[in-house]
This record gives C-alpha cells, sequence and structure tokens, in this order.
C-alpha cells in the first residue's frame, strides 16, 4: 500500500481541527431569533445597590461600572447572591448578564423570583436556570414554575442558545401578572405560562423577591448530576447589571391596574396594560421559532417522568 506523505497528513489535521473549532465557536449560533420589541427599553434600570442586598456570599460579590454591575463568583468556598431590597406582586423583571466561560458542568447561574423564605411550606417561585454543560462551552436554559408549594411537580422546559452567552451580555426577562408568565431572552419569548381558573392553585399566588445567584449544583445540574463542578478552573465569574424591577410593592389588595411602561414600582401593576395581557402576533411567531429551534425538553411531553399530563398540559 502506497504511504501517504507527511505533510499531507499535517495539512489534514490542521483542517480538521480548523473545522471543529468552527463547528464548537458555532454551535450557540446556529439560527438569527425573529424581529421582536425590546420590552427592555419600557423600564428604568437600577444600579446593584439600589435593587439588590447581599443575599449570601458577600467575599464574592464585585461591583463595577459605578454599581450598575456586579460580578458574582463561585469557588470552593461560597457561591454568592444578591436579594431584591422589595417584595413584589406582579411585574417586569430583568437583568443583562454574561455568563463565565470555559468549562462549566454543574454550575447554576439564575435569575429568578422567590417566596420560599416567608413561605417555607407553600412557596411559589419563578425561574430562568442557566446550566453549565458537559466537556463542551455551552450552557442551557432551563425555565420552571413552581406555586403553593408543589415542588415536586417540576415544571421544566430546557432550551440551547442561539448565541455564546460567555461572550456579551444577554437580556433574560420575566414578566408575571394575572395573566400569565413569560420568559424572554433578549425580548424573545421563549416560553408562556398562562393563568387558569379551571386551575388556579398552578399559578404563582403570592408576592415573592428577585434573586441573582451562581452556584455549585453538581447534584442535578449536568446530566443528572453526571459531571459535578471542576473546581481546579474556578473561580466561576457571572457578570450581572442593568438591572430592572419594576412591579407592585405588597400588600397584594394594593395592586391595581396602570398602563404599561410608566415607572417605579409602586402600589400599582405595571404589567397589567393591554400589551402585557397577551403576546402580539409578532411576540408568539417569535416564541414559535423560539420552540420549534431550541427547545429541547418540556415536562409537558415527559411520559415516563408523568402517566397523568399536569392539568396545564392538556
Amino acid at each position: 500500500m502506497a504511504s501517504f506523505p507527511r505533510e499531507n497528513m499535517l495539512l489534514l489535521s490542521l483542517l480538521f481541527l480548523s473545522l471543529a473549532a468552527g463547528v464548537s465557536s458555532s454551535r450557540n449560533r446556529p439560527y438569527t431569533p425573529p424581529n421582536v420589541r425590546r420590552l427592555t427599553d419600557l423600564f428604568g434600570r437600577l444600579t446593584i445597590n439600589q435593587g439588590f442586598n447581599t443575599y449570601y456570599g458577600g467575599q464574592n460579590i464585585k461591583q463595577f461600572n459605578n454599581g450598575s454591575f456586579a460580578t458574582l463568583s463561585l469557588d470552593k468556598t461560597s457561591g454568592a447572591g444578591l436579594a431584591s431590597k422589595n417584595k413584589y406582586y406582579y411585574g417586569f423583571f430583568s437583568a443583562a448578564i454574561k455568563l463565565p466561560s470555559g468549562l462549566s458542568p454543574g454550575v447554576v447561574v439564575a435569575f429568578y423570583l422567590s417566596n420560599a423564605e416567608t413561605y417555607p411550606n407553600n412557596h411559589d417561585e419563578i425561574d430562568i436556570e442557566i446550566l453549565g454543560h458537559d466537556k463542551r462551552n455551552d450552557w442551557n436554559l432551563q425555565t420552571n414554575v413552581y406555586a403553593n408549594g408543589s415542588v415536586n411537580t417540576g415544571r421544566e422546559e430546557k432550551f440551547n442558545f442561539w448565541f455564546d452567552p460567555t461572550q456579551d451580555y444577554h437580556n433574560y426577562t420575566i414578566i408575571w401578572n394575572s395573566h400569565h408568565i413569560v420568559f424572554l431572552v433578549d425580548s424573545v419569548p421563549v416560553r408562556e405560562f398562562q393563568y387558569s381558573s379551571a386551575y388556579p392553585s398552578v399559578y404563582p399566588s403570592k408576592p415573592m423577591s428577585v434573586y441573582a445567584t451562581i452556584w455549585d449544583g453538581s447534584e442535578w445540574a449536568t446530566h443528572g448530576g453526571k459531571y459535578p463542578v471542576n473546581y481546579s478552573y474556578a473561580p466561576f465569574v457571572v457578570s450581572i447589571g442593568d438591572a430592572e424591577l419594576t412591579g407592585c410593592i405588597p400588600n397584594p389588595t394594593s395592586c391595581t391596574k396602570k398602563a404599561a411602561g410608566t415607572g417605579n414600582p409602586s402600589s400599582l401593576d405595571p404589567v397589567d396594560g393591554s400589551e402585557f395581557v397577551s403576546l402580539s402576533k409578532e411576540q408568539s411567531l417569535a416564541m414559535d421559532w423560539a420552540r420549534r429551534k431550541l427547545m429541547f425538553y418540556s415536562y409537558c411531553a415527559d411520559k415516563s417522568r408523568y402517566k397523568v399530563q399536569p392539568p396545564e398540559c392538556k
């Protein structure tokens, strides 16, 4: 058999590595998202100190850009978290987030609402959790909703990104009102969880705080715990800022209707205007795109987990 010149082998090897790098670098960017209205332009932004207190891991929180942004880091000693100064009953909650680069299995970055500290046995929660992936530099987006302590009924839906979330800041947003909960990334809706009078107990119904955290989810976050956090790559540093926390301040009975986009936290519901009652046609088409192209798990389709579908799935 004729031998293959070493020079050609070297060229082929370099070509293969180049192609592999190209596939890796474009893995998160196979699609161009639909154009949508930038909802984050409707509300004012807060500095970290205006919106949040330290929740835990204060030694791992560093503010910058005149307090508009902060880094939260996870190392062997601790993660880090911020908790909103106010509790909210409905509102528009958003933050610009840039994720840690490099290998990140087991790492969880979360932007979420919860009242677990006030209602430990009956709590509500609306989650955006960004999960470190396995042996690639990918991250996945997980959304979840809990209501009235129903933690045994996880309502997870998981998505790939259409961009590399470690290279720049992207806006992660939760809209919560009496009509629906909407999860958005860069104003593109990826999930809508609607209120229904037929099963009101599954819908978050009590005031909640807003949290931003980074923590060790080794037991479950990456392939069910198959890949734990590797602290030889620590610290894992997430940057967060441009916070928008616009909502009704409790008590809940004081929340009244208010035209959208009209300002600061108050006793009025800022997302009860007509443009927040339901998704626009543009938003609906964008959400359909995201779910067809990017969603790879929905609890509603998990027949091995739920022999009988949860009521909101039917």
